[in-house]
């Protein structure tokens, strides 16, 4: 099982959580709470939505709390972003992982709270076949990978090497960090919010945000007869998922 399939099982407890948009004058605000995958979490068709609702708003803040998820669906969202005429802003204020910083630096601004974590890595996939395909796939991954690092090294200022060196260390940043790294704008004077996915599946978690993970949820005893309810939903996203090349998480 891999790591975004990994994290839908592990926060399948957690209901999808609808984009709430909310207006005060000229500034909306849009929040985005979950794993970015289509119809799971946080998914391109409800930011797009929320964007139109947003109206003639000519301040739009994207607060954004996740741990990732599809890296398709995550540059769908950017392009729904960057195409915004009003002005953009991300908000980090707990956490923004994986493909959520991408998002978030589709923005024309990012803050962070104070205690908030931004994660960058490489990208990950899964891939079956002999040595042709193999070869194939890990060229196709290299060049999603490119695109990631475009992302970064445009925010950041930094060389490709440097950012690909820190995606290679899979780099948790703080806020301050990540400012001192360029992937910020501001630290926020807004108190950081409560992380509440389990992230256990991802790798060098802060321990900070281990303390706050939920435990999975337990699995209850069932007559041997009996499928799993974790099952179905487990083979449908797999076999949805063979049909994308790589994700990130």
């Amino acid at each position: 099982m891999y790591k975004l399939m990994q994290l839908l099982v592990d926060n399948k407890s957690e209901a999808k959580r609808p984009i709430i948009v909310s207006r005060a004058g000229d500034v909306a605000n849009v929040y985005m709470r979950g794993i970015i995958y289509e119809g799971e979490g946080i998914d391109a068709a409800d930011v797009l939505e929320a964007v139109n609702k947003a109206g003639d708003a000519k301040t739009i803040v994207f607060n954004i709390h996740t741990p990732g998820g599809s890296v398709f669906e995550g540059r769908e969202i950017m392009d729904i972003i960057r195409n915004v005429e009003a002005k953009t802003v991300a908000h980090i204020g707990s956490l923004c992982a994986s493909a959520g910083t991408s998002i978030a630096l589709a923005c024309n601004e990012v803050e962070m709270s104070d205690g908030a974590y931004f994660m960058i890595h490489n990208a990950q996939g899964v891939v079956a076949g002999d040595k042709t395909q193999l070869r194939k796939a890990a060229d196709n991954m290299e060049k999603i990978e490119l695109a990631i690092v475009n992302d970064y090294t445009q925010k950041t200022g930094k060389t490709s090497d440097e950012v690909s060196s820190m995606m290679n260390e899979t780099t948790w940043m703080t806020a301050k960090e990540a400012l001192e790294h360029g992937f910020i704008d501001r630290i926020a004077s807004a108190p950081k919010t409560k992380n509440t996915f389990n992230i256990a599946s991802l790798e060098k978690v802060p321990e900070e945000l281990s303390n706050e993970d939920k435990e999975p949820p337990p699995i209850e005893d069932k007559p041997a007869e009996q499928e799993p309810a974790d099952a179905g939903f487990f083979m449908s996203v797999a076999n949805e998922n063979r049909l994308r090349i790589a994700q990130i998480v």
